[in-house]
């Protein structure tokens, strides 16, 4: 700052007033300075003002899997939100493990971040207990922890499976075969109360040989999906719990000979950019992305801005199903 304050003539005092924003500049200083720090290269020390401030205006961001398109879509929108208050993202993936989790949230603990975002994995009460002793403000996305005192932005994860699963069922299905998420989630948990709600509703029998566990991972869904679709009496449709799983079950219902929906009807969760693509076109649950970054963004300004001012907020929001090509009535398909 002082090679700053002696290139344009002006006080080291105006130099800091301009660069940090806590003063009004007049245009013409402004304009000297400006041209000053560009002729000399000068770079804020953002660790040093970090600490006189008491802020880093950075907000930690904590994700589950970042292959995963609906975290990567929700990690864009939280990003642009954040940015137009002054915020950048330091962003973490956890790969769906708890050891890992813990080790990137101390990450970004060390960092000094005002805030986190975390879609949470894996063992609620290590997750409060680290959060607890972090004191910071959080929000969870995605996933909610019981335990945890935060506000959370989530999907109403049961309905939206429940209304997929009724749609099979109006087309006539009641061997519907069910792949499901890792049930130390709250997603894995709440989507499959879903499925089951439809079948009991409707007055079909709830069968634990139609649901398997792909854990949120292509690979153990295509295992899964082989399993089911080996069997004597096959399902004639099957209902994958995320987009990523979907793949490997497409890829089983091919290895095994199958056509879909010729032979069996497909229905996933999450909607994805190419789902309208993919041959046949896949009747997806699409989570509303943009307003789920939306809400978690200004949640965590609004908690940083008012610190304990108020009780923690639960946004839930609805999914839509997105009816396409890949769901067909029971009586057209050749399985049946």
């Amino acid at each position: 700052m002082l090679d700053v304050a002696a290139t344009a003539g002006v006080s080291v005092a105006t130099v800091s007033a301009f660069v940090n924003g806590t003063v009004p500049v007049s245009t013409e200083l402004r304009g000297r300075i400006e041209q000053a720090i560009r002729s000399i290269g000068y770079k804020r020390n953002a660790i040093a003002r970090s600490l006189k401030m008491g802020t880093t205006k950075t907000i930690g961001l904590v994700i589950a899997d970042i292959t995963n398109p609906f975290f990567t879509d929700v990690t864009s929108v939280i990003q642009e939100v954040l940015h137009r208050s002054g915020y950048a993202v330091m962003l973490c993936c956890t790969d769906e493990d708890p050891a890992m989790q813990e080790e990137q949230i101390s990450l970004l603990l060390d960092r000094m971040v005002d805030g986190l975002i975390i879609a949470p994995t894996g063992d609620d009460h290590a997750l409060e207990r680290m959060l607890s002793r972090a004191d910071i403000p959080t929000v969870l996305i995605d996933r909610i922890c019981g335990v945890i005192n935060a506000d959370a932005v989530v999907l109403d994860n049961q309905r939206a499976v429940q209304d997929a699963i009724n749609y099979l069922i109006s087309l006539g299905h009641r061997r519907i075969g069910y792949i499901s998420g890792s049930l130390d989630t709250s997603t894995g948990i709440g989507r499959l109360a879903g499925y089951k709600a439809a079948l009991e509703s409707a007055g079909i029998p709830i069968s634990d040989d139609l649901v398997r566990f792909g854990n949120f991972r292509e690979r153990d869904a295509y295992n899964a999906a082989i399993q089911l679709l080996v069997q004597a009496d096959r399902p004639s449709a099957l209902f994958s719990a995320n987009n990523l799983m979907v793949i490997g079950v497409m890829k089983a219902i091919r290895d095994t000979g199958l056509r879909c929906p010729d032979d069996i009807s497909v229905s996933s969760f999450d909607d994805f950019p190419w789902a309208d693509v993919f041959q046949p076109n896949l009747t997806t649950i699409a989570q509303p992305v943009q307003a789920i970054g939306e809400q978690a963004a200004r949640l965590i300004l609004e908690r940083i801005a008012h610190r304990g001012e108020q009780p923690p907020q639960r946004i839930v929001l609805s999914g839509r199903l997105m009816i396409r090509d890949s769901c067909r009535p029971v009586a057209d398909s050749l399985g049946s």
